[in-house]
């Protein structure tokens, strides 16, 4: 397995001359090159992801990363984020000197050649600050909303259906839009996330999945059951060390690409939100 290092342990501390520009080539920098190695840091180290989302719900998955990773990176521990103008309403004052984290933001633009025609893109900016680089009124504690399976299922448009399959290894399985759960399956939790993530990704477009313990590792498996440890990490419930073990046993010589890794929190992101819905200051 690649010997990865925690990033907040491996980052530099920023200099104090530190300005803007130098804000966001350093977070370019790390998610281009770093989504294989945060999504291997969240495979490698428990608790990652939950003290993320804990700390930052209402934003992505990626977000939630590249947030916590700039705090370790300073020594600040994970605590709520807001832009200056969000501080402000919360009536808190950003302190004088501090620097401010950079996250992914999506932006509109015009195409070039067509005026008319507008697409999506994404801007690195450096807007937001901790709670402890803050000073003011008292924040009331974090509420997190729960995450509804209905809600989710809704949402996502897929159709929980009746275990069908006589093979009693089959935990569970996917075709289209549809996902069926064993009804003796030992995490059916960990298995509804896994099956949600083979359709949220796209893999049951062209073919049906029936995830046995003899599933050959691919990386459409590897993808799906990334999407269940996320989730069941982000939760707090059982199963992430179960998927964690799948997807170690799997890593050994190998490297998720960057573009599934994308494609993992992306379909992550989807999952949570869905049985979730939160405020719309987060992105």
């Amino acid at each position: 397995m690649q010997n990865l290092q925690h990033p907040a342990a491996s980052a530099q501390p920023l200099p104090t001359t530190t300005t803007p520009a130098d804000l966001l080539s350093e977070a370019q920098m790390l998610v281009a090159s770093a989504w294989s190695t945060l999504l291997s840091e969240a495979v490698t180290k428990p608790g990652l992801i939950l003290q993320a989302y804990n700390a930052f719900h209402s934003y992505s998955v990626g977000n939630q990363l590249l947030a916590i990773v700039q705090l370790g990176a300073r020594g600040i521990p994970p605590a709520p984020i807001n832009t200056y103008p969000g501080w402000l309403s919360k009536g808190r004052q950003v302190k004088k000197g501090e620097k401010a984290l950079v996250l992914c933001q999506p932006i509109s633009f015009k195409d070039k050649a067509d005026p008319d025609q507008r697409h999506l893109g994404f801007m690195y900016k450096a807007r937001w600050f901790a709670l402890s680089q803050t000073e003011g009124e008292d924040m009331p504690p974090i509420q997190i909303p729960e995450w509804s399976k209905l809600d989710a299922l809704f949402e996502l448009d897929v159709e929980q259906v009746p275990f069908e399959l006589s093979d009693g290894n089959v935990q569970g399985y996917a075709r289209s839009r549809e996902v069926a759960i064993n009804p003796l399956a030992q995490l059916p939790h960990k298995t509804l996330f896994h099956e949600l993530g083979h359709v949220v990704l796209g893999h049951t477009a062209e073919m049906e999945f029936a995830d046995t313990e003899a599933t050959p590792r691919n990386l459409r498996e590897v993808e799906a059951e990334s999407v269940a440890l996320l989730c069941c990490e982000s939760l707090g419930l059982d199963g992430a060390e179960y998927a964690r073990g799948y997807i170690q046993n799997w890593l050994q010589g190998e490297v998720i690409p960057d573009e599934s890794a994308r494609r993992i929190f992306r379909a992550t992101d989807r999952i949570l939100k869905a049985g979730a819905p939160v405020a719309a200051e987060g992105n």
